[in-house]
Protein backbone atom coordinates (compact mmCIF):
# COMPACT_ATOMS: atom_id res chain seq x y z
CA UNK A 1 0.00 0.00 0.00
CA UNK A 2 1.06 3.31 -0.71
CA UNK A 3 1.11 5.74 2.65
CA UNK A 4 1.15 9.00 2.57
CA UNK A 5 4.02 11.06 4.49
CA UNK A 6 4.99 13.94 6.12
CA UNK A 7 8.71 15.09 6.14
CA UNK A 8 10.29 17.62 8.87
CA UNK A 9 14.15 18.87 8.85
CA UNK A 10 15.19 21.72 9.17
CA UNK A 11 18.40 20.67 6.80
CA UNK A 12 17.79 21.13 3.29
CA UNK A 13 20.20 18.20 1.77
CA UNK A 14 18.87 15.75 4.64
CA UNK A 15 15.44 16.59 3.59
CA UNK A 16 15.73 15.97 -0.30
CA UNK A 17 17.37 12.85 0.18
CA UNK A 18 14.88 11.18 2.88
CA UNK A 19 12.23 12.60 0.52
CA UNK A 20 13.93 10.89 -2.89
CA UNK A 21 14.13 7.84 -0.55
CA UNK A 22 10.21 8.07 0.41
CA UNK A 23 9.51 8.51 -3.04
CA UNK A 24 11.47 5.99 -4.47
CA UNK A 25 9.87 3.45 -1.93
CA UNK A 26 6.66 4.36 -3.26
CA UNK A 27 5.65 6.85 -0.50
CA UNK A 28 3.46 9.87 -1.62
CA UNK A 29 5.02 12.92 0.17
CA UNK A 30 2.25 15.37 1.30
CA UNK A 31 4.39 18.23 2.76
CA UNK A 32 8.09 18.79 3.29
CA UNK A 33 8.66 21.51 6.26
CA UNK A 34 11.98 22.74 8.27
CA UNK A 35 10.42 23.22 11.66
CA UNK A 36 8.45 21.91 14.53
CA UNK A 37 5.83 24.85 14.45
CA UNK A 38 5.55 24.28 10.75
CA UNK A 39 3.80 20.48 11.31
CA UNK A 40 1.68 21.57 13.94
CA UNK A 41 0.41 24.01 11.93
CA UNK A 42 0.13 22.27 8.73
CA UNK A 43 -1.54 18.87 11.18
CA UNK A 44 -4.01 21.65 12.29
CA UNK A 45 -5.56 21.67 8.99
CA UNK A 46 -7.07 18.08 9.20
CA UNK A 47 -5.18 16.51 6.07
CA UNK A 48 -4.96 13.15 5.86
CA UNK A 49 -1.34 11.40 6.41
CA UNK A 50 -0.15 8.63 7.39
CA UNK A 51 2.94 8.68 8.82
CA UNK A 52 5.51 11.55 10.19
CA UNK A 53 9.00 11.74 9.46
CA UNK A 54 10.81 13.75 12.20
CA UNK A 55 14.27 15.19 12.49
CA UNK A 56 14.48 15.69 16.31
CA UNK A 57 16.51 18.88 16.29
CA UNK A 58 14.95 21.21 14.72
CA UNK A 59 14.02 25.15 15.15
CA UNK A 60 11.14 26.46 17.28
CA UNK A 61 10.00 23.09 18.59
CA UNK A 62 12.01 19.66 18.84
CA UNK A 63 10.85 16.64 17.29
CA UNK A 64 10.11 15.43 20.86
CA UNK A 65 7.99 18.60 21.12
CA UNK A 66 6.18 18.18 18.31
CA UNK A 67 5.40 14.13 19.44
CA UNK A 68 4.00 15.98 22.75
CA UNK A 69 1.95 18.37 21.25
CA UNK A 70 0.46 16.12 18.61
CA UNK A 71 -3.28 17.25 18.08
CA UNK A 72 -4.12 13.33 17.68
CA UNK A 73 -1.70 9.73 17.64
CA UNK A 74 0.14 9.31 14.38
CA UNK A 75 2.87 6.58 13.75
CA UNK A 76 6.37 8.48 13.95
CA UNK A 77 9.25 7.70 13.03
CA UNK A 78 12.43 9.73 14.39
CA UNK A 79 15.13 10.56 11.92
CA UNK A 80 18.44 12.30 13.27
CA UNK A 81 22.30 12.05 13.88
CA UNK A 82 22.49 11.33 17.88
CA UNK A 83 21.93 7.84 18.68
CA UNK A 84 21.32 9.48 22.68
CA UNK A 85 17.62 10.08 21.63
CA UNK A 86 16.99 6.63 21.27
CA UNK A 87 15.71 5.99 24.78
CA UNK A 88 13.39 9.16 24.82
CA UNK A 89 12.08 8.35 21.72
CA UNK A 90 10.76 5.34 22.52
CA UNK A 91 9.81 6.52 25.56
CA UNK A 92 6.80 8.58 23.42
CA UNK A 93 5.76 5.77 21.64
CA UNK A 94 7.20 6.09 18.10
CA UNK A 95 7.11 3.56 16.03
CA UNK A 96 10.90 3.71 14.48
CA UNK A 97 14.00 5.84 14.94
CA UNK A 98 16.45 6.04 12.11
CA UNK A 99 19.98 7.51 12.31
CA UNK A 100 21.51 9.50 8.97
CA UNK A 101 22.36 9.06 7.10
CA UNK A 102 19.48 6.71 6.63
CA UNK A 103 20.07 3.91 3.84
CA UNK A 104 17.53 2.63 1.83
CA UNK A 105 17.61 -1.07 2.95
CA UNK A 106 17.18 0.78 6.55
CA UNK A 107 13.97 2.58 5.70
CA UNK A 108 12.67 -0.23 3.74
CA UNK A 109 12.19 -2.16 7.38
CA UNK A 110 10.60 0.75 8.56
CA UNK A 111 8.21 1.43 6.09
CA UNK A 112 7.25 -2.66 6.20
CA UNK A 113 6.27 -1.64 9.84
CA UNK A 114 3.70 1.65 8.73
CA UNK A 115 2.27 -0.67 6.60
CA UNK A 116 1.61 -3.55 8.67
CA UNK A 117 0.31 -1.01 10.98
CA UNK A 118 -1.81 0.69 9.01
CA UNK A 119 -3.62 -2.06 7.43
CA UNK A 120 -4.13 -3.95 10.79
CA UNK A 121 -5.02 -0.86 12.57
CA UNK A 122 -7.73 0.76 10.77
CA UNK A 123 -10.50 0.23 13.34
CA UNK A 124 -13.58 0.81 10.90
CA UNK A 125 -15.91 -1.74 9.47
CA UNK A 126 -16.60 -1.76 5.79
CA UNK A 127 -19.42 0.62 6.36
CA UNK A 128 -16.49 3.49 7.31
CA UNK A 129 -18.22 3.38 11.05
CA UNK A 130 -15.58 3.04 14.28
CA UNK A 131 -15.58 -0.54 15.43
CA UNK A 132 -14.71 -1.47 19.03
CA UNK A 133 -16.87 -2.11 22.05
CA UNK A 134 -19.22 0.13 23.49
CA UNK A 135 -18.27 -0.37 27.04
CA UNK A 136 -14.95 0.06 28.75
CA UNK A 137 -13.17 -2.78 30.54
CA UNK A 138 -12.43 -2.02 34.29
CA UNK A 139 -10.58 -3.65 36.62
CA UNK A 140 -12.44 -4.84 39.53
CA UNK A 141 -9.83 -7.23 42.46
CA UNK A 142 -9.26 -10.44 40.32
CA UNK A 143 -11.51 -9.84 37.49
CA UNK A 144 -12.94 -7.10 34.86
CA UNK A 145 -16.24 -5.45 34.88
CA UNK A 146 -17.95 -3.50 31.70
CA UNK A 147 -19.03 -0.10 32.35
CA UNK A 148 -20.93 1.92 29.65
CA UNK A 149 -18.82 4.34 27.50
CA UNK A 150 -21.65 6.74 28.03
CA UNK A 151 -20.66 6.91 31.92
CA UNK A 152 -17.71 8.42 31.36
CA UNK A 153 -16.76 11.64 30.36
CA UNK A 154 -12.80 11.31 29.83
CA UNK A 155 -9.36 9.13 29.74
CA UNK A 156 -6.29 9.88 31.72
CA UNK A 157 -2.81 8.12 31.19
CA UNK A 158 -1.08 8.35 34.54
CA UNK A 159 0.59 6.17 37.03
CA UNK A 160 1.46 3.71 33.95
CA UNK A 161 -2.22 3.13 33.40
CA UNK A 162 -5.15 3.87 31.55
CA UNK A 163 -8.03 5.30 33.91
CA UNK A 164 -11.41 6.33 33.05
CA UNK A 165 -13.64 9.25 34.73
CA UNK A 166 -17.16 7.95 35.52
CA UNK A 167 -18.38 9.71 38.37
CA UNK A 168 -15.10 8.05 39.82
CA UNK A 169 -11.83 6.99 39.25
CA UNK A 170 -11.42 3.40 37.24
CA UNK A 171 -8.21 1.87 36.28
CA UNK A 172 -8.95 0.23 32.71
CA UNK A 173 -7.54 -3.23 31.18
CA UNK A 174 -5.78 -0.65 28.64
CA UNK A 175 -1.87 -0.18 28.99
CA UNK A 176 -1.18 3.03 27.24
CA UNK A 177 -3.71 6.15 25.75
CA UNK A 178 -2.93 4.88 22.15
CA UNK A 179 -4.36 1.55 22.74
CA UNK A 180 -7.40 2.92 23.91
CA UNK A 181 -7.99 5.17 21.04
CA UNK A 182 -7.31 2.27 19.01
CA UNK A 183 -10.58 0.56 20.36
CA UNK A 184 -12.37 3.38 20.73
CA UNK A 185 -11.96 5.11 17.47
CA UNK A 186 -14.18 8.49 16.71
CA UNK A 187 -15.82 8.09 20.38
CA UNK A 188 -13.08 9.86 22.00
CA UNK A 189 -11.03 12.94 20.79
CA UNK A 190 -7.68 13.73 22.13
CA UNK A 191 -7.29 16.54 24.78
CA UNK A 192 -3.68 16.62 24.59
CA UNK A 193 -0.66 13.67 25.00
CA UNK A 194 -2.38 11.92 28.60
CA UNK A 195 -6.15 12.56 27.82
CA UNK A 196 -8.85 11.62 25.80
CA UNK A 197 -12.29 13.55 25.97
CA UNK A 198 -15.42 11.76 25.05
CA UNK A 199 -17.37 15.03 22.91
CA UNK A 200 -20.63 14.11 24.30
CA UNK A 201 -19.64 14.84 27.73
CA UNK A 202 -18.41 18.26 27.10
CA UNK A 203 -20.44 21.09 28.12
CA UNK A 204 -18.37 24.35 28.27
CA UNK A 205 -15.41 25.40 26.23
CA UNK A 206 -13.28 28.43 27.12
CA UNK A 207 -10.12 29.97 26.02
CA UNK A 208 -7.18 29.44 27.86
CA UNK A 209 -3.54 30.23 28.13
CA UNK A 210 -0.94 30.32 24.90
CA UNK A 211 -3.83 28.99 22.56
CA UNK A 212 -4.89 26.02 24.94
CA UNK A 213 -8.57 25.56 25.94
CA UNK A 214 -9.96 25.15 29.05
CA UNK A 215 -12.77 22.53 28.67
CA UNK A 216 -15.55 21.70 31.34
CA UNK A 217 -17.02 18.33 31.40
CA UNK A 218 -20.28 17.25 32.78
CA UNK A 219 -20.49 16.41 36.62
CA UNK A 220 -18.50 19.93 37.06
CA UNK A 221 -14.76 18.84 35.94
CA UNK A 222 -12.65 20.96 33.84
CA UNK A 223 -9.63 19.65 31.77
CA UNK A 224 -7.19 21.89 29.61
CA UNK A 225 -6.67 20.86 26.06
CA UNK A 226 -3.10 21.39 24.19
CA UNK A 227 -2.55 24.10 21.54
CA UNK A 228 -2.06 21.29 19.33
CA UNK A 229 -5.69 19.51 20.11
CA UNK A 230 -7.49 22.52 20.16
CA UNK A 231 -8.04 22.70 16.67
CA UNK A 232 -9.12 19.01 16.03
CA UNK A 233 -12.04 19.41 19.46
CA UNK A 234 -12.98 22.65 17.81
CA UNK A 235 -13.52 21.06 14.69
CA UNK A 236 -15.33 18.24 16.20
CA UNK A 237 -16.99 20.05 18.15
CA UNK A 238 -18.65 22.42 15.34
CA UNK A 239 -16.71 25.77 16.52
CA UNK A 240 -15.13 26.51 13.79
Amino acid sequence: MSLRVLVAEDEPFNRKRLTRLLREAGCEVVAELEDGPAVLDWLARGEAVDALFLDIQMPGLTGLDVVADLPRPFPVVFVTAYAEHAVRAFEQAVTDYLLKPVTAERLATTLQRLRARAEAGTGRDPAGRPVGPFRVPVKAGDGVVLVDLARTTHFVFEEDAVWAFAGERLRTTWKTLAEAEAVLGSRVVRGHRHLLLRPEAIVGVRAGDSGRLRVRLSGGTEVDVSRGAAPGLKARLGLG
